[in-house]
Order: C-alpha cells, then structure tokens, then sequence
C-alpha cells in the first residue's frame, strides 16, 4: 500500500509535470479513493526549486520519495529551456505542433472539462516570451485558467503503457541478442572465422576521392536540390589491381531537420571501397527550411514532402544519366544498373519507398484517427493521412538494395506496404531510441519484409542520433539535449561502415567473400560495450508475438478526469 501511495502521489505528479510543462493554478488538490484528497501548491514547488527547501506540504510527497526522484523534480522544476517565443508558436501552431498540444491537453482540461489545449498552447508562448523564461514554474503561473482538471486516471494509463513499452523493448532486445549468439554458435561449427586475421572494413579502402558540388532545379515540382557527388579515385602509389569505372551508385537520404553533411563519413569510407556515392538535400525538411520556419519565414513541412522525397532521388538519379553523358568528369564513371539507397529516419523511409514500399493509408487511417500512440514518430508518420489516396509511383527500379538507419515505418508504410520491397534490405536500429522506437519502427517492420536477404542491425544503448555525424547531431537547429545524444558515438561509426560494406558489396556486387561479414559472429566481434552490437538475419512475427503479447502499443481510450486543480 505504501508503494502504491507513493507511486499515486509523488511518481505521478513528477511524471505530468515532465510530460506536461503547465498547471494552470496556485494551488493542486486531487482525490483519490480510498487515500482521500491531497493538496500542493504552486508556491511550495517554486520554494523547492528556487532553494531546495521541502515545505510542510511537500513533505507529504517528499517522504515518500527517493532522494534521486527529488534530485529529478528539483533539477526538472530549474530548467530553463533556451526556445525563442517564435520557435514555440510556430511549432505549437504547426499540424505536428498541434497534435502534441492537443494530446497534452487531454492531461490538463479547462475550466468547462474540454481538453486545455488553447490554455496550454497560451501559457507556453507567454512564458517564452517571459524574462523568466520557458520554465515549469513560469507556465504554471501563465496559464490563463481559474481551474485545471487533471485527468488522472489516463495520467495512470499513460505511465502504465509507457512503463509496458519498455519492458517490451527490453525483454525483444535480450531476445535478438540471445539469438544472435546462438546464431554464432551454431554457425561457428561449420564456419568458423578469424576476423583478426581478415581486412578491417572500418579502415578506408584504397581509393581516395573526388568530390562536385552542383545544384539541381526540378521546375515542374518548383525544388532546388543541392547534391554533393563522391567519385573514387585510385591512388597514385598504388600497386593494386582495382575496380575500374563504372562504379556502382549509392544515394544517401539526410532525415528531417537535417543536411547532406549528415552522413559524410559514411560517404566517403564508401567511396574509399569504390561505390560512387550521390548525397542531396530535400527542400522541404531539411536544415535550412528547419531554420526558415523556426523563423517565423517558412511554414512546416508539407504532407506533400512523403511524395516529394523519394521523387528528389529519382530526379538526381535522372539527372546524374543525363550528366553521364555530357560531363567529362562523370562520363562512363557511373553505374546505374547498380544502385543501392541509404537513409536516415525520414530518409530511412524514403529508401524504403524507392525500394518498393507503399504508402498505407489504410493503416493510417487507423492510427492517426486519432494518434493515441506513445510513439513519437507517428505524429510525423500521420501527416502522410492527409494525402489524396492514391496509388503514388515511389518505387525507383534502380535501386537494387537498401540501408534504412532508424527507419520511421510502422504506419505511414505498415505491413502491407513494407512486405513490397524485394530488394535486399539492411534495417539498422538503437534500443533507445525514443523517436522512432525500436520494436514498432524497426524490429516488427522487419518480420514483414519478405525477402530473404535481409539484416537487423541492433546497437544496444544507441539513439536515435548515434549513427549521424556528430556536428550535424549537436547543430542548432533542432537542440537536442546531450542526455539524448547516448554515449560515444565512435563505436557505431565503425560498425555502420563497416557492414555498409559488407552488405553492398554482398547484395549489390554479388561478391560471395564479404558475406562472412554479415554473420552475427562478425557484430559480435566488433562490439564495444555499451553500444553493444547485434546482428541477426532470421526473426519471425511468431518468435516475437510470445514477448509482446499484452503489450500496448496504442494507449486506450481517454478516462473520465478525476483529479482537479483550482485557484483560490
């Protein structure tokens, strides 16, 4: 009972309060049967923040506390977040913007019990605006609202949930590392491989590189593209028998907010093994639109952008045939009968869709109308169910194989979209990723892939931004706070590039001797604790419906409020 009070009272207070920055009055009182009513006000948690004095009232929740929850609490209640009042009402006045608003506003409803959205979206933009700055204590105090009700029973089945999802997340991540050992014990019975002894394909290979800039300018989509093309080079020392032109083609796709110096290192460790790579820039969701619409000069990113994107690769890719064959210095040095897409994240997706995946609106429909869901990247996803449904010619025939780092898919393609591709595919993914969750963006869209050359990569403790280079992680403009970011991201550099390698040389070249590479046996020798690294290529909806069986991955619909919040 004593368990259930604190986690009633103190657990799920902090946790509102984290999720929910804004409670509208100077005083919190809920009830609860049979522990009766509890009261708090706004002064003693200002007191708490401000000093690190525990009042009288807040001793009630403070004993029943550990010292690292209050330690949480105090350093949550002190933050200030750095976020000009334009940034937050261009987001919150935003589609996206205004479904995470809204959501938030099923936690904190108005004076006449309707969601506290309007509320909410006021008090963030006025404490913005506020010399004291966007902190918990200023939006309480800015929130335009005599009395809030807090709904606390959908509060309970919120933590409940998300509490579910991680321990589903954790239990399938035990699991593909189980089986990624036992996949390296039985297949060292019959090939047992010495990787000390066989070249490191996180070393450069033996070509140096070319690089030409150049912009390109779709007119009929109104898109100016920039695009960066790697070409290798053989090095003048060497003594090598190499490969000679033409070379096989990578396209690499930047995720949202970002830019195509988002993956140069992988860029250019690929050329150094002879794969011409092509990097471009999306218009409509990179870095520099990020930077326009934060401004106040831009508006969001367009439903339109989930067509626009994979169409900016087929524009570059049939740009670069026609360049081949009037530019001397791409002439005959570019194979388009060899072509393999990698992306990140929203480009994740856009290789995907290159690669054969549709659009699901039918899936769509069923998540978005309405996003009940703790996963992040659906309200990115939902977008796409503003689109006239229609039957979109994404699928580019070209491209022969595909590499989706923390792919965003689980809706916006779902089963039935993914289980078109029929080209190898490589899904990398990070078990802390809390944009585009692992075992809903990644692990289950990888049962639903149908052929049988396909990879998951699992690097444990990473996020959703370990595999990017690290100045475009920790640019400005999209912050990130550095406890996201995860732990050194140097291992899981060396491990993307060396199974991008591994498996285009495979997949795309048909070289039978890079195959060792892309055995569980090779991850695991290449892991470094704690970006532990997992490989396996077979796992069945059947070996991961016993572990996720009960799990939520939708929350339930909206319980009446039972916790109110009121001024004097």
């Amino acid at each position: 009972m004593k368990k259930l009070l604190r986690y009633l009272s103190f657990g799920l207070l902090s946790t509102l309060l984290t999720a929910t920055p804004g409670i509208a009055a100077d005083r919190i009182s809920f009830f609860y049967p049979p522990f009766g009513e509890f009261s708090l006000s706004a002064d003693s948690l200002e007191t708490f923040a401000k000093e690190g004095k525990i009042t009288d009232e807040l001793a009630l929740y403070a004993s029943r506390a550990t010292p690292e929850q209050l330690a949480q609490l105090r350093e949550l209640l002190q933050q200030r977040f750095n976020i000009t009042p334009t940034l937050v009402s261009q987001f919150t006045y935003s589609p996206i913007g205004e479904q995470v608003v809204r959501r938030l506003g099923e936690l904190l409803l108005n004076d006449s019990r309707q969601n506290g959205f309007y509320a909410l979206r006021s008090a963030l933009i006025i404490a913005a605006a506020d010399p004291q700055g966007l902190t918990v204590v200023n939006v309480l105090r800015k929130f335009p609202s005599s009395t809030v009700r807090l709904n606390f029973s959908e509060g309970i089945q919120i933590v409940n949930n998300f509490s579910e999802l991680l321990r589903t997340r954790d239990a399938v991540v035990s699991f593909i590392q189980r089986e990624a050992i036992k996949e390296t014990l039985i297949k060292a019975t019959t090939a047992n491989v010495n990787f000390a002894f066989k070249p490191d394909l996180r070393q450069p290979g033996p070509f140096d590189l070319q690089k030409i800039s150049f912009p390109l300018n779709d007119v009929k989509r109104d898109r100016r593209l920039p695009v960066d093309l790697y070409l290798p080079v053989a090095k003048s020392q060497t003594t090598q028998d190499l490969p000679s032109a033409p070379f096989p083609l990578i396209v690499i796709s930047h995720g949202l907010a970002s830019d195509r110096t988002a993956f140069t290192y992988l860029a250019e460790h690929l050329v150094s093994y002879g794969f011409a790579v092509t990097v471009l820039e999306h218009p409509g969701s990179n870095a520099e639109r990020f930077e326009l619409y934060f401004a106040g000069l831009a508006g969001p990113p367009e439903p339109l952008e989930f067509i626009n994107r994979p169409l900016d690769v087929k524009y570059v890719l049939d740009s670069l045939q026609r360049l081949e064959q009037i530019d001397p210095a791409v002439r005959g040095k570019l194979d388009f009968q060899k072509v393999g897409a990698i992306g990140h994240s929203f480009g994740g997706y856009t290789a995907l869709t290159l690669a054969g995946g549709q659009i699901n609106f039918a899936q769509l429909s069923e998540d978005c109308n309405p996003n009940r869901s703790l996963n992040l990247s659906l309200f990115l996803q939902c977008r796409a169910d503003e689109l006239p449904e229609i039957n979109y010619p994404l699928q580019d025939d070209r491209i022969k194989a595909v590499i989706a780092i923390n792919p965003i898919d689980s809706s916006v393609l779902g089963q039935a979209g993914i289980s078109q591709i029929k080209v190898p595919t490589m899904l990398v993914t990070g078990s802390q990723d809390i944009f585009a969750p692992a075992v809903l963006e990644q692990i289950r869209p990888f049962t639903w892939l149908p052929n049988p050359n396909k990879y998951l990569v699992l690097i444990e403790n990473a996020t959703h931004f370990t595999a990017i280079d690290e100045l475009d992680a920790e640019s400005d403009v999209l912050p990130v706070p550095s406890t996201l970011l995860g732990p050194d991201r140097t291992p899981a550099y060396g491990y993307i590039k060396a199974l991008s390698v591994a498996f285009l040389e495979s997949h795309l070249l048909n070289k039978p001797e890079y195959r060792a590479y892309l055995q569980p046996s090779y991850a695991q020798y290449l892991s470094q604790a704690p970006l532990n690294l997992s490989l396996i290529q077979s796992l069945t909806a059947e070996q991961l419906t016993p572990i996720i069986k009960g799990s939520t991955f939708r929350s339930e619909k909206l319980s009446q409020p039972q916790l109110t919040t009121t001024s004097p």
